[in-house]
């Protein structure tokens, strides 16, 4: 299987990178009129050389400082990177310019070319050596090959062909999974086929006739063809330099700094938390500052909001003023414009003016709460997020997932949104989850990952609210359970209600009917209310058919009306008497009724009756008949037809 790794150039303008490039692989990246006439690299340029399974992707950037953007686009999807110096110059500020932004965006493996060894002596080549070793010394490429070169002569090309062989047997290279991510570096129309982008696949697979999503454009795409380091193939992975034809968009909307990805995993974002290291060759960086925001190959306008320094660092207090030169801390980012971002992600720093390279850092949360960030709960949240980053043990990558579980409380985190907020590869999410689950610090509740804490601490309070509710209304069998809902849940994802709900039957804590009672509750009465429950009885009894309205009552029975109703409410739910309308009946009385009826009905035809039968055979009035034969026809002991009703 063919290892892709892309490999970026670095280096100040005109020291030789383009035709160093065009030497190694006989390919040409200067691809503008303009550049072949002015003899720099203006924009990106690629091209590529195979040995074996391994195939090298280069991206040729530009040197000037007015091109640096362009530089930045090229290098943000890089693996390794060619770091260019020439023999009859040296370290120059786009040299060190361009080894920060390499160090800023955490590029681990590299090799050293000294170009136009061809116009010095060797003492001059030793002399650069030096210079070059004092620039490198202590990063990441302090240990790298340096390989002396001339892209004119050929001296040195085969060496540094096999050291560039040896460092990306090194490197980690992509995971051929996850969603696809596409950062656009160029886009523009080719005749007779449409739209045509190209960059850097970050991650993901893609495939012909795949449907993908233009972000921030918003846009559905479809890819209608892809050329890998040239050449035709059905599908691209993570890694590889592409070219895509695709379909439901134009050129006009894809300009670089946009992104293909696969719809639903990835979201804009103008509001990130991060941890930031600021160059020491600046002075400070001020709070509030506009700042211009490099990530991927996009460019936006923001203003940075300064937090705490980094555990380990001067203490800054809980509202610096500025950053020192050299300083590693907390910030928040405000965005002008959307961008694609997800956790983990890189960036760089440059000043809004002049447009310098300040710092770089990397994305802990692309969504942060509303809330501020300039407390100690505020640094000791990043610190758990940003251990997530850096550590290998997948312990310290659950902690920070579980912090924004843990902040979405009822609602819940939506396990969708692994991948666009937490960072989580795609196929490494279900994993993920069974880990959180079966430590006990998360609940799966349908799709969504639910606080293990904030489900018990609900339920507790669900069972202390119906405990003051029983106390309050002791006769009541329970509380309403969409009233329970709503007093709650009512900010709670969908499920939760009933997965707290049958925990506590699990527990035997909880009684659920059309209401909610704690499981030791019992309906007492008082003294006086089983005096009132036993006059009500007697008054019924004696009723029959013809019973008093409950105003009626309360003035034979000389009591509350609150009284009253608590003890009505009680027997009907006791089924000891039956309501009907604005009636009470005697139960007794009844279940008489319902048994003479029956024994009027024959096999022979149907029985009729109509209201007046109805009044005449039990004697009572209306007022009484037709709450009575509306309640038979509920009851399914009658069934009315026209004016009459008929015995079922």
């Amino acid at each position: 299987m063919t290892r892709n790794i892309v490999v970026g150039t670095a280096g100040h303008i005109d020291h030789g990178k383009s035709a160093l490039v065009h030497a190694l692989t006989g390919s040409d990246p200067d691809r503008l009129k303009e550049e072949k006439a002015r003899g720099i690299t203006i924009d990106l340029g690629f091209a590529h050389l195979r040995q074996g399974e391994t195939q090298l992707a280069f991206v040729d950037v530009p040197g000037h400082e007015r091109f640096i953007k362009n530089m930045l686009a090229g290098v943000s999807g890089i693996d390794g990177v060619l770091l260019v110096v020439a023999a009859d110059e040296s370290v120059m500020p786009q040299t060190r310019e361009h080894f920060d932004i390499c160090r800023l965006l955490h590029i681990t493996s590299g090799v050293v070319a000294l170009t136009k060894i061809d116009l010095v002596d060797r003492e001059t080549v030793e002399l650069v050596r030096l210079e070059t070793a004092d620039l490198l010394a202590g990063s990441f490429l302090a240990q790298g090959a340096v390989v002396p070169v001339s892209a004119k002569t050929g001296e040195g090309l085969e060496e540094l062909r096999t050291k560039l062989f040896a460092m990306a047997r090194h490197v980690s290279g992509r995971t051929p999974g996850g969603a696809v991510r596409l950062p656009v570096d160029r886009a523009f129309t080719v005749k007779g086929f449409g739209t045509v982008v190209t960059g850097t696949l970050v991650s993901g697979k893609m495939a012909v006739e795949d449907t993908l999503r233009a972000l921030p454009a918003g846009r559905d795409i479809k890819v209608r063809g892809l050329q890998v380091h040239g050449t035709v193939e059905p599908v691209a992975t993570a890694g590889q330099r592409v070219a895509v034809n695709l379909s439901g968009i134009g050129v006009a909307e894809l300009s670089r700094g946009q992104t293909a990805v696969t719809p639903g995993c990835f979201k804009e974002t103008q509001r990130l938390d991060a941890v930031l290291d600021l160059l020491g060759s600046v002075r400070s960086l001020r709070h509030g500052a506009r700042v211009r925001f490099h990530q991927g190959t996009s460019e936006v306008l923001g203003r940075v909001v300064l937090g705490r320094a980094v555990e380990g660092q001067a203490d800054l207090g809980e509202a610096p003023d500025f950053l020192p030169a050299g300083t590693r801390a907390f910030v928040r980012l405000r965005l002008e414009q959307p961008s694609v971002i997800t956790r983990g992600d890189c960036f760089i720093l440059r000043s809004y003016s002049p447009s310098l390279t300040i710092a770089g850092g990397r994305v802990l949360d692309p969504d942060p709460p509303r809330v501020g960030i300039r407390t100690t709960t505020a640094r000791e949240r990043m610190e758990v997020l940003l251990e997530g980053l850096t550590r290998d043990e997948a312990e310290f990558e659950d902690r920070a997932v579980s912090i924004f579980v843990r902040e979405q409380g009822l609602a819940g985190f939506p396990i969708g949104d692994l991948t666009p907020r937490a960072g989580v590869q795609t196929e490494l999410s279900e994993a993920l989850v069974k880990r959180l689950v079966s430590s006990g610090g998360c609940r799966r509740i349908g799709d969504t990952l639910v606080d293990a804490v904030a489900i018990n601490d609900v339920g507790a309070r669900l069972i202390s609210m119906l405990g003051r509710f029983h106390a309050s209304q002791p006769l009541q069998a329970g509380l309403p359970r969409e009233e329970a809902r709503e007093r709650l849940f009512h900010h709670a994802g969908t499920g939760v209600f009933e997965a707290v709900l049958e925990d506590l039957v699990k527990q035997d804590r909880l009684l659920i009917r059309d209401y909610l009672a704690l499981s030791s509750h019992r309906v007492s009465l008082s003294p006086e209310e089983m005096r009132v429950s036993e006059d009500i009885l007697s008054l019924l009894g004696s009723a029959g058919l013809r019973p008093p309205t409950p105003a009626e009552m309360r003035e034979r029975l000389q009591i509350e009306e609150s009284i009253l109703d608590r003890v009505m409410e009680l027997l009907v739910r006791q089924g000891r008497v039956v309501r009907v309308g604005s009636l009470i009946f005697d139960l007794d009385a009844v279940e008489s009724l319902k048994k003479d009826l029956s024994a009027l009905k024959n096999d022979v035809e149907p029985v009729k009756i109509d209201v007046g039968i109805f009044k005449d055979r039990y004697g009572i009035s209306r007022k009484f008949a037709i709450p009575l034969l509306e309640y038979l026809d509920r009851e399914r002991v009658t069934r009315r037809v026209g004016r009459e009703r008929i015995l079922l």
